[in-house]
């Protein structure tokens, strides 16, 4: 299970042709991440090369050790709040060693087996907090898409952001707005009209020329960050305190949380491309391992990135090593052509952020969810407004409980039980419809012998609904048959119900039969002391209904 498909693909054969594949691959998914790892790093508040050594160490881990064969690893925009919010409270050392623990937890949770869990989350709350996620960076990147002035720190939550920038509006900058304009068209037009280039590289070539050529006062990653690094850092360990961890935990968690949910989401993406299937469990541990290793470098926390993933594979890659050669490939820029990246102004990253987060809303599907039911708009809003107003933390978390309490809600209304002698044949088609089959009514007119159908998933959130049905024992009953034919599950709570019930029952010399048990139904009630002779454990209904008649005239003659 935790063997990385880079083993696997080795060992099927891999020759020149896959090799040379992976090539092509690997090299045009490097010219996409260079522009968009350095602009998601200065979006989080911290250097260009960061983003970079990002690409390098974690997107090379993740595709050595990872459960996917397309996966491309690197910095993500959807941590670009995250990352923002830890730099600016923590600082770069806490944004290390959150990083670096977040892995660990990372490592854990997939030796742990636990990546199965991650494809529960609910549909809305991923809509939602990604469309969250889309509006705070489009918000984070406003000052330099307009060349704002601002007298003092730019604030981090939404509200106070936009009235700081709203109050430096005369300060915009026309030359900054138009080098934004021409980047943000020129990535739509060949998008358009030839997707086959990389628009964003290409948008920054041309942004960059004519900021140089015509002396555009524009800012740019020379004149703020002084250039990049033209080599990898030595690895380094931050400072380790206990007070330093406790600060750093809850980020850490945020990062394993939403680095899991990425991660998965993106290889499921790449799945679907390929017709392959990614092993979720080695996935996460191959993030841990890359969420180590990268700050260790200075990197940023790294995780699946989709847009990458999806080029890659469209690039015709064959395996994980299209992904090595990419991080091996922005190294080579690194080590080649840092100088040049002084000259990339700060609007066309900017305007590069902006495409990005209006891809990242996935606005068809929230349009979808609002029209669905009313329960996916509360889970879908409640995400989607906790995201941008409170934290991506809060939005999963109270987003996923209101997601599962109207599953169980739905659920619950799912299961009912039905009882004779109420019903007769015609009712039972109109009710069961005709691919149910209906049992012979004429076995529950007997007044003597009750007969209750339970149907559905028998659980706590429908155990009320049923236990206040069964606890109506009238006097003249001699028997009871409880038919579990179209009961799939059983839990603990609804086993207790039962239990109460036939121990109520067995007070007034009342017979209780179970019909239809599937093992591990019966295994359940079983566990739950509902064994005979207390109860009888009957194949059928039919069966049920002439053992307690027998059973009643045999207890009627002397």
């Amino acid at each position: 299970m935790f063997t990385p498909k880079l083993f696997t693909v080795l060992s099927e054969g891999y020759g020149l042709a896959s090799l040379r594949a992976d090539l092509i691959a690997g090299l045009t998914v490097a010219i996409v991440a260079l522009p968009l790892s350095m602009a998601i790093a200065i979006a989080s508040g911290v250097p260009p090369d960061r983003g970079l050594y990002a690409a390098i160490i974690g997107g090379f881990f993740v595709s050595a050790f990872g459960g996917s064969r397309f996966q491309i690893g690197g910095p993500a925009g959807a941590f670009i709040v995250l990352v923002a919010a830890t730099v600016h409270t923590q600082g770069v050392d806490g944004l290390i060693l959150a990083t670096m623990i977040s892995g660990v937890f990372l490592l854990i949770i997939g030796f742990l087996r636990l990546g199965t869990f991650i494809k529960y989350v609910p549909f809305p709350v991923t809509v939602g907090f990604t469309a969250g996620i889309a509006i705070i960076i489009f918000a984070s990147q406003i000052k330099d898409l307009f060349g704002l002035t601002l007298d003092g720190p730019e604030p981090g939550p939404l509200t106070p952001k936009l009235e700081v920038l709203a109050g430096a509006a005369d300060t915009v900058s026309g030359a900054a707005v138009a080098i934004a304009l021409t980047a943000m068209v020129t990535i739509l037009a060949i998008r358009k009209w030839k997707p086959s280039l990389p628009g964003m590289l290409i948008a920054v070539i041309v942004t960059s020329l004519a900021a140089a050529l015509l002396g555009l006062p524009v800012e740019t990653i020379g004149t703020r960050f002084g250039g990049i690094a033209s080599s990898l850092p030595a690895p380094s360990l931050p400072a380790i305190t206990l007070d330093k961890v406790q600060a750093v935990l809850p980020h850490a968690i945020s990062f394993t949380l939403l680095g899991a949910i990425e991660s998965l989401l993106s290889a499921v993406v790449a799945d679907g491309m390929t017709g392959r299937r990614h092993r979720s469990n080695c996935e996460l541990v191959a993030q841990g391992i890359a969420n180590i290793a990268s700050p260790l470098f200075g990197g940023l926390c790294v995780t699946g990135t989709i847009a990458r993933t999806a080029t890659n594979v469209r690039s015709g890659a064959r395996g994980p090593l299209a992904g090595m050669f990419h991080s091996m490939f922005v190294l080579v820029f690194i080590l080649a052509a840092a100088p040049l990246a002084s000259f990339i102004p700060l609007a066309a990253l900017a305007g590069i952020l902006a495409i990005v987060a209006w891809d990242m809303a996935e606005k068809h599907a929230f349009a979808i969810l609002l029209r669905a039911s009313w329960g996916d708009a509360v889970v879908l809003l409640s995400t989607f407004g906790l995201t941008i107003f409170r934290g991506l933390t809060e939005g999963i978390v109270v987003g996923f409980t209101l997601g599962v309490l109207l599953f169980i809600h739905r659920l619950a209304e799912a299961s009912r039980i039905e009882s004779g002698p109420a019903f007769a044949p015609e009712d039972q088609a109109d009710r069961h419809g005709d691919h149910e089959p209906a049992y012979d009514a004429s076995l529950a007119t007997d007044a003597d012998v009750m007969v209750y159908r339970i149907k559905g998933a028998f659980f706590f959130g429908a155990a009320s609904t049923v236990g206040a049905v069964l606890d109506r024992i009238g006097e003249r009953q001699r028997a009871f048959v409880i038919d579990f034919e179209a009961v799939p599950l059983v839990d603990s709570t609804a086993a207790h119900t039962i239990a109460s019930f036939v121990a109520k029952a067995r007070r007034r010399n009342i017979a209780v039969y179970l019909t239809g048990t599937l093992p591990p139904v019966r295994d359940t009630l079983n566990d739950h002391g509902i064994t005979s002779p207390e109860v009888q454990f009957v194949p059928t209904i039919a069966e049920a209904v002439t053992a307690a008649r027998a059973a009643a005239e045999n207890s009627g003659n002397p």
